[in-house]
């Protein structure tokens, strides 16, 4: 009882004692919280300060002399001054009636210097790091900076580059920021494998990625570089290409790259899961628009019953619907594609539900990343602009036209809330890549009349200064040539969707049978696209071709058949009429809808021309010509592809005689036929042998390509067999200047190989081929090498 007596008097003792005590203690902090609400100072002393003026540190700050201040207020200033950036310790304190402001100054940094860098200028690490001369030094900066530039390496593939810093004191707190680099070797691509794929070989699925295998040529293609973000945009080429041959289940389970440090090369590995191919089931358009008929937008469609799924037709199908509505006054629609997939019959149908969309306009474009390229450059490639309702469709549309133009690494479109709820911000950031290029390349070529070595320089801009324009001025020549060019295009002609251009060319050959001609001229050309696969070209040429027989050379005859060099009177009539002015109009057509013009496998290509000379000048004939290229996959899994092609041409002259000179005539080509010598068939001179072209030409091939076995795919090399056949025939030269051979059509035909390089040069080419039906007075070339391309 004593004990707890005890403890309920000690509890007595401390509960009243607190009860004085704790009042007391909040009477003190109330009275030191309302001293400091009301503190006032009478000066603001500035300590620390070496290159920041006093004043200026006084003025960042809201505490005045002589009026009242609370503590947030210094937090307020504490902050103001560490947000100048200036400053990397502040420290404010009351003392009396004084307020001491503190501080301590980042260094200035001098000159920011790089060391041992070879393969990445200066002015490159310069952009790529945070430290900029006359801008503060901080280390979390600098070590930011370490990582930018190892980044920066990594880029152009040397992923074990290390980097070292120094800092060198300069005095009056000014440094000098070093970075030693040591480079190393650059970094390769060992394998690409690919895990779960059947339906497409692994040498396929490489063609459709753009990260590649090491090999010889990546010191010039640069393909080689491994980087996570071109992992996952390979990724996507990969869903897409899927997507488009029928594999809607398609996924890319994991894609990974593993450094072997010992080797220095990386080994990726993409597994994927293809799923079962699908084709189209049934096809329908439905409204919840009562003014919208849906079945009148059925014809737009371009998903049939029984194809192949293709997803591209599926959004392509979206876009001819909005913009189908969207012409009928309804701008907010949305169209939406359900799909039933049938697991049984491996079936997709297709619904598409067009719904009045919720209301929103676009408040506003807003474009960010473009340094150099122009924002009107950006903006017209939106058939959308500010006001307009907000369309994602059209959005998507001018994503890949931005991407088309080849002026960016990185296209990305984002939205933001407006100021209204109905408005939406478009925000458009852009990564620009270099579109200028210096090239200086060599060649050879069998064919044409520039056969033999060659050699050209070129310097092309693709976007020049920021305005979206094409310029291009290049030189070459070879042992009986020379050729200067000029050529420059407007993309966006008075603000429309016109290409507007012009060539300049002037042209030298020196020609095995003892003449010479200069062909200087100049076109001025107009490009409509009318569709996405069809577009059209209206050009205006006009040249002056001069030709000039050789001192020593004289026209062989039936009184002196040797003659002093052996040409046609044919020739000889055409070099006497000149100089010769041809003036012209021309109109082409073009549909293309091939799916990779680097490495077709499905599509078709055709062109067709008409040229009507006579606008003045000397020449008059009307030209009509085409051409038709079908690509088909024959063999997915082996990547065996088909090309069937055809092409015809006529020319007639007219008025005065009607007449046609040698050199208006057709001449056959390796384009026409191969296996023959250029201007090898058709009708000829029977004096001399000359070939003297034809009026009307038809031609025909057919040609399975195939990758080349144990040859890797990163070498870009394929193989291909072939059939052609050609007819040139008809002439309009008098036969009182030279008797022909027979004019009459007449079938050649031909089998043979090729091989096929995409080269960092261009597509090259190698033919070997023999003539299985050929005439008595026909030149055969069996080889055939050259720079050329099949469209």
């Amino acid at each position: 009882m004593k004990a707890a007596s005890k403890f309920l008097s000690a509890a007595s003792a401390v509960t009243l004692s607190a009860a004085l005590v704790v009042p007391g203690a909040l009477a003190v902090q109330f009275v030191a919280t309302s001293a400091a609400e009301a503190a006032v100072v009478s000066r603001v002393e500035v300590s620390g300060n070496q290159r920041i003026d006093a004043e200026t540190i006084r003025n960042y700050i809201t505490i005045k002399p002589g009026k009242a201040f609370s503590s947030s207020d210094i937090d307020s200033a504490v902050k103001a001054l560490f947000g100048t950036g200036l400053f990397s310790d502040v420290q404010i304190n009351q003392v009396g009636s004084t307020l001491v402001v503190k501080v301590a100054e980042y260094q200035v940094v001098n000159q920011v210097l790089f060391q041992n860098n070879k393969k990445l200028k200066d002015n490159a690490l310069a952009a790529a790091v945070q430290l900029k001369p006359r801008g503060t030094f901080s280390q979390a900066t600098l070590d930011a900076d370490v990582e930018s530039v190892k980044a920066a390496y990594k880029r152009i593939g040397r992923d074990d580059v290390t980097v070292t810093t120094q800092v060198m004191q300069l005095g009056d707190n000014r440094v000098n920021v070093v970075f030693n680099i040591t480079e190393g070797d650059r970094t390769q691509i060992a394998a690409i494998n690919f895990v779960g794929n059947s339906a497409y070989s692994s040498r396929r699925l490489s063609d459709v990625i753009n990260t590649k295998r090491s090999s010889w040529l990546s010191f010039v293609l640069r393909d080689d570089v491994y980087d996570d973000d071109k992992l996952r945009a390979d990724q996507e080429l990969l869903r897409r290409f899927y997507y488009n041959h029928g594999y809607a289940d398609f996924q890319v389970v994991s894609a990974v790259g593993e450094l072997d440090s010992a080797t220095n090369k990386y080994t990726v590995t993409i597994t994927v899961q293809e799923g079962d191919r699908y084709t189209f089931g049934d096809v329908s358009v439905e409204s919840t628009i009562p003014e919208v008929d849906s079945k009148s937008l059925e014809s737009v469609v371009e998903t049939r019953k029984g194809d192949v799924y293709n997803a591209k037709d599926v959004e392509d199908s979206i876009i001819a619907l909005t913009e189908k509505v969207a012409g009928s006054g309804y701008a907010f629609a949305q169209v939406t594609p359900r799909g039933d997939r049938n697991f049984e019959n491996h079936t997709i149908s297709v619904v598409y539900t067009i719904d009045q969309g919720t209301k929103a306009y676009i408040e506003r474009i807003e474009i960010r990343g473009n340094d150099r390229t122009r924002d009107y450059v950006i903006r017209r490639e939106f058939d959308v602009s500010e006001g307009d309702a907000f369309n994602q469709v059209l959005v998507q549309r001018a994503k890949k036209r931005l991407e088309a133009l080849n002026y960016f690494d990185k296209v990305d479109i984002s939205t933001v809330p407006g100021s209204q709820p109905d408005q939406v911000v478009l925000v458009v950031d852009v990564v620009e890549k270099s579109t200028g290029e210096f090239s200086v390349g060599a060649g050879y070529s069998t064919g044409g009349d520039t056969s033999g070595p060659s050699v050209e320089g070129s310097i092309t801009e693709r976007n020049f200064l920021g305005r979206g324009q094409f310029i291009k001025l290049s030189a070459g020549g070879g042992k009986n040539s020379r050729d200067y060019s000029l050529s420059f295009t407007e993309p966006y002609f008075l603000g429309r969707r016109i290409a507007a251009g012009f060539d300049i060319f002037k042209q030298t050959r020196e020609y095995s049978n003892n003449y010479d001609s200069d062909t200087t001229g100049a076109t001025i050309r107009f490009g409509l696209p009318i569709t996405d696969s069809i577009s059209t070209q209206l050009a205006y040429n006009i040249s002056q071709e001069k030709y000039k027989l050789d001192d020593d050379c004289g026209p062989t005859s039936d009184a002196d058949p040797d003659g002093t060099c052996d040409i046609s009177k044919a020739i000889l009539q055409g070099i006497d009429e000149s100089p010769w002015i041809k003036s012209s109009i021309s109109l082409g057509l073009v549909y293309n809808t091939i799916d990779d013009m680097k490495n077709p496998h499905e599509g078709i290509y055709a062109t067709t021309t008409a040229e009507f000379a006579g606008v003045g000048g000397d020449a008059k004939y009307v030209k009509v010509t085409g051409r038709g290229s079908i690509y088909q996959t024959l063999s997915e899994q082996f990547d065996l592809v088909g090309l069937v092609s055809a092409g015809a041409g006529h020319v007639e002259g007219y008025g005065g005689d009607g007449g046609l000179r040698i050199f208006d005539q057709f001449q056959s080509t390796d384009r026409m036929i191969r296996g023959f010598e250029y201007g090898g068939i058709g009708p000829a001179d029977s004096l001399t042998g000359d070939h003297l072209g034809g009026t009307t030409y038809f031609n025909a091939s057919a040609e399975a390509q195939f990758p080349m076995p144990v040859i890797p795919e990163s070498f870009g090399l394929r193989g291909a067999v072939f059939a052609d056949a050609a007819t040139l025939y008809g002439s309009k030269i008098s036969e009182a200047i030279a008797t022909q051979t027979s004019t009459d059509m007449k079938l050649r035909a031909s089998v043979g190989v090729g091989l096929m390089w995409a080269s960092p040069f261009g597509p090259i080419r190698i033919d070997y081929a023999i003539p299985v039906k050929k005439e008595a007075s026909d030149d055969v070339q069996e080889f055939n090498f050259g720079i050329s391309t099949r469209f």
